[in-house]
């Protein structure tokens, strides 16, 4: 499988969902420094291997590997526990956004709505934007629950697109883990790829890859597509996208950012200009 190392220039989207965990914020140091932790406290001491594993992991997914790794089955809630726990403590003590995030995202802010789809709790990608400041420039944050599950399904990417309004195949994905891409793709949406280039295979499912959000030739193509509400002039129309069937969600709505109720579930709010 092959692509253009480059994003169409004729095309731009109507909306952008970014990753936060490693993509929007530094924080896949604090993922693996927590998972050591706990790991250590079990009497296992993590490897490479173990770490390329866990990334981009829902964190329940990741208990239960942490506990299978260690021999303890029965300790996959307790592992979850403490890891979730032990990375607030670090995120907290260390907020850092990754290179080039700040202007990236105030690029795209005046192209499209912004969401972001993470497989963190909603209070972790909430806390983490907020301490890096990137919090109010996301009108959405789609995390897994009882009807949308975690990446590599499809479900976070296609619900953040379905709430922005806009089809899968006219929005852009920005992620740094393979999990994460392969979601996005599911959707139909069109990826960059943030981080160390995976395996040649890994790194064919982004219409891009570069090593960091400051990228020249990602932030030349941002800052050059044409501002939210102004036309294109004299653009052919984009190529047809890959399609896909995003996962069914039933007929709701969300008015501002309010999260629709869920079956058998409270529902709670999502705040359109939180800081």
């Amino acid at each position: 499988m092959t692509k253009p190392p480059t994003l169409d220039p004729d095309w731009t989207p109507e909306a952008v969902v970014f990753d936060c965990d490693g993509t929007l914020v530094d924080s896949e140091q604090h993922w693996q420094r927590a998972r050591a932790i706990v790991l250590r406290a079990f009497g296992h001491a993590p490897d490479d291997a173990f770490a390329e594993r866990a990334k981009g992991l829902h964190y329940e997914d990741c208990g239960a590997l942490m506990a299978e790794l260690v021999g303890e089955p029965d300790h996959a809630e307790e592992m979850t526990r403490q890891l979730l726990n032990t990375f607030r403590t670090l995120v907290a003590r260390e907020p850092v956004s990754t290179r080039g995030a700040r202007e990236l995202v105030r690029a795209l802010e005046r192209v499209a709505p912004l969401a972001v789809a993470s497989n963190c709790p909603e209070d972790v990608v909430r806390s983490s934007l907020e301490s890096v400041n990137l919090r109010r420039h996301f009108r959405h944050i789609v995390v897994p629950d009882d009807r949308i599950r975690p990446k590599p399904h499809p479900d976070t990417y296609a619900e953040a697109a379905r709430r922005l309004g806009v089809p899968g195949g006219r929005a852009l994905a920005v992620e740094d883990s393979v999990n994460g891409m392969k979601a996005a793709l599911a959707a139909g949406l069109r990826v960059i790829g943030v981080g160390p280039r995976p395996d040649p295979e890994a790194a064919a499912l982004a219409d891009l890859w570069v090593d960091s959000l400051d990228d020249p030739t990602l932030m030349a193509w941002a800052e050059s597509r044409p501002r939210a509400g102004r036309p294109e002039p004299d653009r052919p129309a984009a190529p047809p996208s890959r399609t896909t069937t995003p996962p069914a969600s039933g007929d709701t709505t969300d008015p501002a950012d309010a999260k629709v109720p869920r079956p058998g579930g409270p529902a709670s709010q999502d705040p359109a200009s939180a800081s």
